[in-house]
């Protein structure tokens, strides 16, 4: 399986720089997504990989191949990357059965008939196809339809397999269960998947890497729970987490945190250092803002969201509201005052969104 490398990649479109100066390394095997708002750049990355796009400054190496590079003019053509792009609408032939839509790709190659036929039949069993195999495309639902798509994607054995956004078409339950697929398949085939989206929940259960990005830039690229656990700045903790974490701008003096509502944190840095005064952002991750008895800071009920497995609740505490997470299925009566205890690990910001490192909260008080 191929190595993919990309080297101060930039693409401009006129003016506008779509991306700009990413630098990356896709190792063999992995599953990296993309992930950001819309026009971050994801998915012209994907595209300049794949060789859809053509980057405007840069190199990128598939399997130690050079297949761009700016400045010895190279430019391998898409068809001649080894490389297959699952499209977020499927591209399905209308007028043609599963197994001929499978096999299309593989007759264009000439390859023998009796092989064809064998590797349909082994890609129909591997994304459990097989019952649908004389159907039309009209005739399969979203799910079944974007099985037939990966099996077409798969079936000429490509080194790596670029998906943009192709469970976006699907209601939410398909969804999970589309990605528990994709996640088996990418063991199954031991491939390369590099994946677009915009769904953080997607990135956080299928990667192996998050590529997050925001206008053309790099954010952050390590594995999910770096991600979510250590965010490089204030937008990769806004962006990744639902409910989102709660961003609390405070003054910092003598490893002492108050805000302008008079709560008071006294917190101590994971790694035993000490930060300069000045003024902070801390960021509060919902599942460590518990209601508990042993809490030294009141707050009251503002809203109450059981579902079930959890219940999300906003908690005011001054006249900050703050996202916080119980899990089980209780529930909390709007307007009530319960004691707040904050026993978990927080991330520090500087006052421009830089990430300072990870803290916990001695003491709290109001």
């Amino acid at each position: 399986m191929p190595k993919i490398v990309l080297k101060n990649v930039t693409k401009r479109f006129g003016k506008f720089v779509a991306v700009d100066n990413l630098s990356l390394e896709i190792e063999d095997r992995s599953f990296i997504t993309l992930l950001g708002p819309s026009g971050c750049g994801k998915t012209t990355t994907l595209r300049m990989i794949a060789g859809l796009e053509t980057p405007t400054e840069g190199e990128i190496t598939i399997n130690d191949r050079v297949v761009f590079s700016s400045e010895k003019g190279i430019d391998i053509a898409a068809s001649k990357r080894d490389v297959g792009f699952l499209f977020q609408n499927y591209a399905l032939w209308p007028h043609m059965t599963v197994t001929k839509n499978i096999s299309f790709g593989l007759e264009n190659l000439k390859w023998p008939k009796d092989k064809i036929a064998d590797r349909v039949e082994e890609l129909l069993k591997m994304l459990r196809i097989e019952e649908f195999r004389d159907r039309y495309p009209s005739e399969l639902s979203g799910g079944q339809q974007q099985r037939v798509a990966i099996a077409r994607t798969l079936a000429t054995g490509p080194k790596v397999l670029f998906m943009d956004e192709p469970l976006s078409n699907l209601d939410a339950k398909l969804r999970m269960e589309m990605r528990t697929e994709l996640k088996r398949l990418h063991h199954d085939t031991d491939s390369t998947f590099v994946y677009v989206t915009h769904d953080q929940l997607e990135a956080m259960t299928l990667s192996t890497k998050i590529c997050l990005m925001k206008n053309g830039l790099l954010q952050q690229y390590a594995n999910p729970l770096e991600v979510y656990r250590n965010p490089a700045n204030t937008f990769t903790a806004d962006f990744v987490g639902s409910p989102n974490i709660n961003l609390v701008p405070f003054t910092l003096r003598g490893m002492k945190l108050e805000n302008s509502d008079g709560l008071r944190f006294t917190i101590e840095m994971t790694d035993g250092s000490t930060v300069p005064d000045q003024e902070v952002i801390l960021g509060l991750r919902p599942e460590y803002i518990q209601i508990a008895e042993n809490g030294s800071v009141n707050g009251e009920i503002y809203s109450s969201l059981p579902s079930g497995m959890e219940t999300i609740v906003k908690v005011k505490i001054g006249s900050l509201q703050l996202n916080s997470v119980i899990f089980g299925d209780g529930d909390f009566n709007v307007g009530d005052t319960h004691a707040i205890a904050f026993p978990g690990f927080y991330n520090l910001f500087t006052k421009a969104g830089e990430r300072i490192g990870r803290c916990r909260i001695r003491e709290a008080a109001l």
